[in-house]
């Protein structure tokens, strides 16, 4: 069974983006590693290239800044790094740039992947999330961060990025997955607040119209001390688990303070705040989206 592992990146440094971490995180498990480095404004070539490893290939790649709406630009440079992967490759694991995956779930994902080897019905693997928000302390816990997504698929041309990269389709539908008990790590609303409102500026051209840009960008840089975490949330809990290994070292550099009283919530409705409710008391999330079949 060959494993490849793919990645784009972008600006990796600007935005404080723990790519390395990422890529360190997954290195024991594959055979390769393919990053696709776009066009920066930064030391993100030298970043990857300062990883080190024979298993990663470095594609090279300009972005079509043009494909704005619905983030389609991350779907195709997700596209780009897939591409690369070695045809013999039997499973492909896609790690975004804020993503992580801990040690200890390496051998539970490689024993479901020889599972399902053989297994022509599934399409993929489905991952449960743990979104950090603010500081490697909390973790969002509300229906606005996505619970499961699919990270492994099969090595199969048919499959492709899905609108803003957030899933994979082939041939436009839905893949079949299977849900194993791994977590992805997302760490992309952990940075400092400048860094942050930053990344929302330029983030946010990938999704609005010039219009909705120019207000965005008004009103984040109304944000004196950069962006507003305490504003942007509607509910937290309290992260009791541990971070992977390869976390360590950035977590204790932590340079800013972010305190938030999790007992208070502040949906913006009633539905809202009893489809939590329901969720935290049965574990069930009521019509909630989903970009695939589990089976």
């Amino acid at each position: 069974m060959k494993l490849s592992g793919f990645t784009f990146v972008r600006n990796a440094v600007k935005y404080d983006y723990p790519i390395v971490e990422s890529i360190k995180s997954l290195l024991p498990l594959v055979d390769e590693y393919i990053v696709c480095v776009g066009n920066s404004e930064d030391s993100t070539l030298a970043l990857i290239e300062s990883i080190a490893s024979p298993k990663i290939k470095i594609v090279h790649s300009v972005w079509d800044d043009s494909l704005r709406e619905g983030g389609k630009v991350l779907a195709v440079e997700t596209d780009k790094a897939k591409a690369a992967v070695s045809t013999d490759s039997d499973w492909l694991f896609y790690l975004q740039g804020d993503e992580v995956v801990h040690e200890k779930d390496l051998p539970l994902i490689k024993e479901a992947m020889e599972k399902y080897l053989n297994d022509s019905k599934v399409d993929g693997l489905l991952f449960k999330y743990i979104h950090f928000y603010g500081s490697y302390q909390y973790v969002g816990d509300s229906r606005r961060w996505y619970k499961n997504e699919i990270r492994v698929i099969r090595n199969n041309p048919e499959i492709h990025s899905w609108k803003d990269a957030q899933g994979f389709r082939k041939n436009e539908q839905k893949l079949r997955v299977k849900l194993i008990d791994a977590y992805i790590y997302h760490y992309g609303w952990v940075k400092t607040p400048q860094q942050q409102n930053e990344k929302q500026k330029d983030f946010g051209k990938l999704w609005r119209s010039d219009a909705e840009i120019a207000q965005h960008k008004a009103w984040l840089e109304t944000l004196k001390n950069g962006f507003d975490y305490y504003n942007d949330v509607d509910s937290l809990s309290i992260f009791t688990g541990t971070h992977p290994q390869v976390m360590e070292e950035r977590i204790a550099t932590l340079n800013w303070k972010f305190e938030f009283d999790v007992t208070k919530k502040k949906f913006r409705n009633i539905k809202t705040q009893l489809l939590y409710f329901i969720e935290k008391t049965t574990g069930k999330r009521l019509f909630d989206y989903r970009n695939y079949k589990q089976i």
